[in-house]
């Protein structure tokens, strides 16, 4: 697999009929560049709008099990699962993709093998200098939800084992576990076509779904067995269509995926909730590694810390340098809850809570030098040489600055200074230690 980003040298286009809304409709793949990622534009409507494939943009609809849905604002694209499975099957990480209605053109055969014509006509390069993003899986990720199971480990490259179980004599259970390169894709995914229940059919026609579909576009399963003309290409041909729906469900994330993903009688459906998890749990594990770049709001704050209200007492951290210097603010409104009894008519912060807020900047450090911090707790052991200087009243903002003293293991020692105005308000030396949560 390629290191850096890719594009399409040239476009290229596709036509046909859409499967579940039965339109004629073109499709037209569009070189893009890096960090762009792949964007659905529809140019049937005079605004254009765009829809990026990112999975806060899946929506929910009606029979979700059997398309994937994107939408933008009031815009959508249905069943783009193919489209997107063909794209990162062959390695394509950024493209633009016109489209003339709210459903891509299906392949006239069920299969994707015409898509990949396509664009490798069109050619495909590397954006020099942009690495790829990568996702890559640490610890394992499992979800249980309508009906299946998902779960992914560590693994060196993507490598995909499903189980497909039906109650039917002709489907009944199939297993197939590959690696999926470009090669693998091709040759043993992309050739998979779609595949429907005879019994289904109306269902789905009651629906209003599957208005292009025929048998030349779908494998259509009777109870003794398929009523195509054409035999089955594999005689696995049904598992291997989960997979290349699978893989472009995966494509929702953004990013190309590290990992062993085992699938046991998953859908769309439940390949959504699945993304969504890995998207979450990567997520979390990046703004703890890289929250150093950027300040942390009082949501990233709230992943960290187990404090709430009233005994939330920090609202912001601009400056972080791991192991060795935090720096983090607390606006005091006459709003806290303390300033009722501390004191009626002239309202002074407690210099024990000055400190306690000095203390959970501090803590803040520390869960930032561990993997995983939301399973550790900071236990505060001891208070030297506090020195309160001047009061702290309603209106001031208090800076805190912590300095990493001495660190042995879970135990360390910080020097802590709050600051208003410029001014000393508060100075301790704080003692700490990190303690896994049973």
């Amino acid at each position: 697999m390629s290191h850096f980003q890719t594009t399409l040298i040239k476009p290229a286009v596709y036509k046909g009929i859409g499967l579940h809304l039965g339109k004629e409709t073109s499709i037209t793949f569009k070189p893009a560049p890096a960090d762009t990622g792949i964007v659905f534009v529809r140019t049937d409507i005079r605004s254009r709008p765009c829809i990026k494939v990112c999975p806060e943009n899946v929506r929910q609809v009606e029979e979700q099990s059997r398309r994937t849905t994107l939408g933008q604002d009031y815009y959508e694209v249905h069943t783009v699962e193919h489209v997107l499975s063909v794209l990162y099957g062959l390695g394509i990480d950024n493209a633009v993709l016109e489209l003339d209605s709210d459903e891509p053109p299906e392949p006239n055969d069920g299969s994707v093998r015409s898509y990949i014509t396509v664009l490798e006509k069109a050619g495909i390069k590397e954006l020099p200098d942009k690495p790829r993003s990568l996702i890559k899986i640490e610890k394992p990720i499992s979800i249980d939800a309508f009906g299946a199971n998902l779960t992914v480990v560590p693994y060196d490259g993507l490598k995909i084992s499903f189980t497909i179980d039906y109650d039917h004599p002709v489907l009944g259970t199939q297993y197939l576990s590959l690696d999926v390169t470009s090669e693998t894709f091709k040759n043993e995914i992309a050739p998979a076509r779609t595949f429907c229940l005879y019994d289904d059919v109306k269902h789905l026609q009651e629906k209003n779904l599957i208005k292009g579909g025929t048998l030349e576009n779908a494998v259509v399963i009777g109870d003794d067995g398929i009523l195509n003309e054409e035999p089955l290409r594999f005689p696995d041909e049904f598992v291997r269509h989960k997979i290349l729906d699978l893989i472009g469900d995966l494509s929702l994330l953004g990013a190309r995926l590290q990992g062993h993903v085992i699938s046991v009688k998953s859908g769309h459906a439940s390949n959504v909730q699945f993304i969504k998890k890995i998207e979450e749990t990567h997520r979390k594990t990046m703004d703890s590694a890289h929250l150093t770049d950027k300040a942390w709001n009082i949501e990233d704050i709230m992943e960290l810390l187990p404090h709430r209200y009233p005994f939330l007492l920090v609202d912001r951290i601009i400056k972080v340098e791991p192991n060795k210097r935090i720096v983090g603010i607390k606006n005091v409104s006459i709003n806290e809850p303390f300033f009722q009894g501390h004191f009626p008519g002239a309202a002074i912060m407690p210099g024990v809570l000055v400190v306690e807020a000095m203390g959970q900047v501090g803590g803040l450090m520390l869960f930032h030098s561990v993997d995983n911090p939301a399973d550790w707790l900071v236990y505060f052991t001891g208070l030297d040489k506090a020195r309160f200087r001047n009061p702290v009243k309603p209106g001031d903002q208090i800076v805190f600055e912590l300095e990493m003293k001495q660190r042995r293991g879970p135990m360390c020692r910080m020097k802590g200074i709050a600051k208003v105005d410029g001014k000393i308000v508060v100075e301790a030396l704080l003692m700490a230690m990190l303690v896994k949560k049973e």
